[in-house]
């Protein structure tokens, strides 16, 4: 495994100020607003730490370098690493190597915008199936849609192609599309609003979506709306969804509006409820209406949260079960710390120090407990820096 660059980061064990953030929701916000390199701080300087606190320590590796805008990782091992690549090319790292050939290469993505090639899900029984899930975006003449495909993966190839869902609302902006299996063993799949905002407000619809649905693309008898996979709606464009470790709480992230669609900032740290609808394009920001939920967190001015991952592991004590997710405008990693005895209450919010390598898209958590990341510089709107795009390593040093 590459190792050109290692940072030394020291991170004390300090009581964060609880941290109000402002972003908008889009990673097609006005670039001339903003350098995208701000760093969000707290609004008070946290205490000195005590002298005698433990100093934890970590460092921050390169994996891989020379990507395309890598959107979702998942690890299949201890030691291989798939990846999707927006421009349609799934990839392969095994012991520490990047293969040069795709695992496979999806010829009919569509990728001039913000869709492509974009989330990536292992079944949950994948040890004994070998079954992965991914969604991209493709032109069916018409329009654009977006399709979640289940594959064997045989090593070396993929085969056995099952369409899960197809017709997913898609534009060139706003199509979603992060999958994940929840710790019920269903699959969650997001989708954007598709620049129809309105439609995010009618459940019998999949524009600005949180749908769950089987393995198999059925819809579960439990679901909110019979024979519906709409899980929870009124979103507009969801990127991130992950469970507090040991149980069914879900979170989301979600972009805000962009200026055409509605004041810059707004972006959101949701706790997802059955059935809940999240109010989009009826409010947002801080405004509340009657039987919408209001976010857990809001961000003016805008960070574009592209994903979401609560850490679970002991290998880096001091993040146990804090909540991170990427950030495209805002170029860096959000921690969100919660309550442990009430983890739906969010204590603090700040972005990572000494996290600066451009816009961050995936944050994941690999099987060494180690913090993966990925950069999105070639997305069209972000500074090119050498090698780019790359995936790091966040690894407690030794």
């Amino acid at each position: 495994m590459k190792n050109l660059l290692i940072l030394t980061i020291f991170f004390y064990n300090i009581s964060f100020t609880s941290c109000k953030v402002s972003s908008t929701r889009d990673e097609y916000a006005d670039q001339n607003k903003s350098s995208g390199s701000e760093k969000v701080r707290p609004e008070e300087t946290p205490e000195e730490t005590p002298e005698d606190t433990p100093e934890a320590e970590y460092e921050i590796k390169e994996v891989a370098g020379n990507l395309y805008v890598v959107w979702s990782i998942i690890f299949t091992g201890d030691d291989r690493m798939l990846f999707t690549e927006r421009n349609g090319k799934l990839r392969v790292i095994e012991n520490g190597i990047l293969s040069d050939k795709p695992l496979k290469e999806f010829a009919e993505v569509s990728s001039e915008g913000e869709e492509g090639l974009m989330g990536l899900a292992a079944d949950p029984e994948y040890k004994t199936n070998k079954y992965i899930y991914l969604s991209y975006a493709y032109d069916d003449g018409s329009d654009l849609k977006v399709k979640v495909v289940r594959y064997k993966d045989n090593g070396d190839n993929l085969s056995d192609e099952k369409v899960i869902m197809d017709d997913l609302p898609a534009e060139r902006y706003h199509a979603g599309c992060r999958l994940k299996f929840g710790p019920d063993g269903k699959l969650y799949i997001t989708t954007g609003d598709a620049g129809k905002r309105k439609l995010a407000q009618d459940i019998n619809n999949l524009y600005g979506k949180i749908l769950r649905v089987n393995s198999d693309g059925t819809v579960p008898e439990d679901n909110p709306f019979p024979g519906n996979p709409v899980w929870s709606y009124g979103h507009r464009n969801a990127q991130g969804i992950d469970w507090y470790p040991g149980t069914e709480i879900l979170f989301s992230t979600e972009h805000g509006p962009s200026g055409f669609d509605g004041p810059g900032g707004g972006d959101e740290v949701n706790l997802i409820v059955k059935g809940g609808n999240y109010g989009w394009p009826e409010v947002s920001h801080k405004e509340s209406k009657e039987g919408m939920i209001s976010p857990l967190s809001e961000f003016t001015p805008a960070i574009a949260p592209a994903s979401g991952m609560f850490y679970s592991s002991d290998a880096i004590p001091q993040f146990k079960n804090n909540f991170f997710f990427g950030c495209l405008r805002g170029s860096g990693i959000m921690r969100v710390v919660l309550d442990e005895t009430d983890p739906e209450k969010i204590i603090s919010a700040e972005m990572m120090p000494d996290v600066d390598f451009g816009r961050i898209r995936e944050v994941m958590q690999g099987p060494d407990g180690s913090i993966y990341f990925s950069t999105s510089n070639r997305d069209g709107r972000g500074r090119i820096r050498e090698n780019d795009d790359k995936i790091y390593k966040i690894v407690k040093k030794q």
